[in-house]
């Protein structure tokens, strides 16, 4: 029966992954996501529902379209594996369903953001009320004694986040981030807040010293910070208290 329930939450992830790919690639480009099926991006053929099934088409058809034969973006399979693989990883916590409901649309939301952000360097507000709405409507519904603790550590976390974007002009971190960090805050309370803000910065100055040694990018060009934000967030809700023991013994 469990091998039944992962098996379907790694399905729903693939389906899932599939809307978000769809959905992150036309957002930026004011493109409706219910506006007609997805076409090839090279040759602008509609693409037939069976060369559309999440990943395994891709793997079919190895990675090119059927009309034109022109290079699938792996951005599409890397999406709904990922998506996957997150919607499997949370069943396997076997968190009570209400909170497993809850951490799939998180996670839905969160998947955007980090697409998003890395591509277009933007994190749309649209998906931050989501996230905020989300984890209000949640906190209220388990009647939690640390609620109000927890709407003030989101704004105190937010108002850091201000601070850095301030001094740095926005060099160093969009208001984007800002926004984001107010829901962060807000759902992982103290002390998690703190160790999930150390990690953002750790992942993002560990990345980011990478890329210049590379020369991808040079030094003091800004670079979209949504996506350690997010990577951040995965790390402490599966690793927190490791991580937790880690920083106390460090």
């Amino acid at each position: 029966m469990q091998v039944l329930i992962f098996l379907s939450l790694a399905i729903l992830g693939l389906v899932v992954g599939s809307f978000l790919a769809a959905y992150t690639y036309r957002y930026p480009r004011a493109v409706s996501i219910v506006k007609g099926r997805s076409v090839c991006d090279s040759c602008k053929k509609q693409i037939s529902w069976f060369d559309n099934v999440p990943l395994v088409s891709y793997l079919i058809l190895g990675g090119k379209c059927r009309s034109c034969s022109q290079k699938i973006s792996v951005r599409y399979p890397f999406i709904e594996g990922l998506t996957g693989v997150i919607f499997l990883t949370i069943g396997l916590f076997k968190a009570p369903l209400f909170l497993t409901l809850f951490m799939l649309l998180i996670s839905s939301v969160l998947i955007c953001v980090f697409v998003i952000d890395l591509e277009n360097q933007i994190i749309p507000d649209e998906l931050i009320y989501i996230l905020l709405l989300s984890t209000y409507f949640f906190l209220f519904i388990q009647a939690s004694a640390s609620v109000f603790l927890n709407l003030f550590v989101g704004f105190a976390t937010s108002l850091f986040f201000l601070g850095i974007h301030l001094l740095t002009k926005g060099k160093g971190m969009g208001l984007g981030d800002v926004k984001f960090a107010i829901f962060a805050g807000t759902f992982w309370g103290w002390p998690k807040s703190l160790i999930w803000t150390y990690t953002s910065f750790l992942t993002g100055a560990f990345v980011g010293i990478i890329l210049i040694w590379m020369k991808k990018v040079k030094f003091g060009r800004k670079i979209a910070f949504g996506p350690y934000l997010v990577v951040s967030f995965f790390l402490v809700y599966f690793f927190g208290e490791t991580l937790k023991k880690w920083l106390i013994s460090f």
